[in-house]
């Protein structure tokens, strides 16, 4: 099988899954966004968003599905099909209409625009992620209070989740330190070195630099 992924948050999220599962599967870098890219990739995705997933039955697209497909080939509970799964399924829910929708908001402020060239920061919108973040972790921070991770003793696909923005707080600089047992959470992911450093030793090119004269907008 072959992942076609890049550097961007859910790629990245794709990318950690399968090194910390140890999946068989071949890694590639894809741009299906570039001038003269979108038909090549189309029939693999018609979103023409990363990751892709490319085996013997054809494509599979959406981060989630891949980590179900990947963790299911490698008979790892890391995707819980047990009593835990409701538990798992509803974390990962909430956490991409709540928690990390909150850290996309700033992410894509103070980070995506300024890389790609699409325009200044609005420091509205900002405030706006800002608002929906402190929302989010207070709830984050209730369910981490007593210590572990968010479903049973041991880290599911819920974790890595949740925490898909959090490699990129050196540009978003969400507050994680006003929430101990969510910083505590993080500390922990991060010394998982399949998602402290999923891109090790692979050919992958580096994000565009954030640009740092990016005027406040409205």
């Amino acid at each position: 099988m072959k992942l076609l992924c890049s550097r961007n948050p859910n790629p990245r999220l794709a990318v950690a899954v399968a090194r910390h599962l140890q999946a068989d599967v071949v890694f590639e870098f894809a741009a299906p966004f570039e001038p003269g890219q979108a038909e090549l990739y189309r029939p693999l995705n018609p979103n023409l968003s990363l990751p892709i997933l490319v085996g013997p039955s054809g494509s599979l697209w959406e981060a989630d599905a891949i980590a179900c497909r990947l963790a299911r080939n490698a008979g790892s509970s890391f995707w819980r099909t047990d009593d835990d799964e409701p538990e798992m399924i509803r974390w990962i829910s909430w956490a991409k209409e709540h928690f990390m929708r909150a850290c996309d908001m700033v992410h894509y402020e103070r980070g995506t625009k300024l890389r790609y060239g699409l325009g200044p920061t609005s420091e509205r919108a900002v405030d706006a992620g800002l608002r929906r973040f402190h929302e989010s972790a207070a709830i984050l921070e209730a369910r981490l209070s007593g210590g572990g991770w968010l479903v049973g003793d041991a880290v599911s696909y819920a974790d890595f989740r949740m925490a898909t923005f959090l490699p990129f707080n050196g540009v978003a600089r969400l507050p994680i330190a006003d929430f101990p047992a969510v910083a505590r959470w993080y500390r922990e992911l991060e010394a998982i070195e399949a998602w402290r450093d999923p891109f090790a030793g692979l050919d992958i090119p580096e994000l565009p630099a954030v640009a740092t004269d990016g005027a406040a907008g409205a």
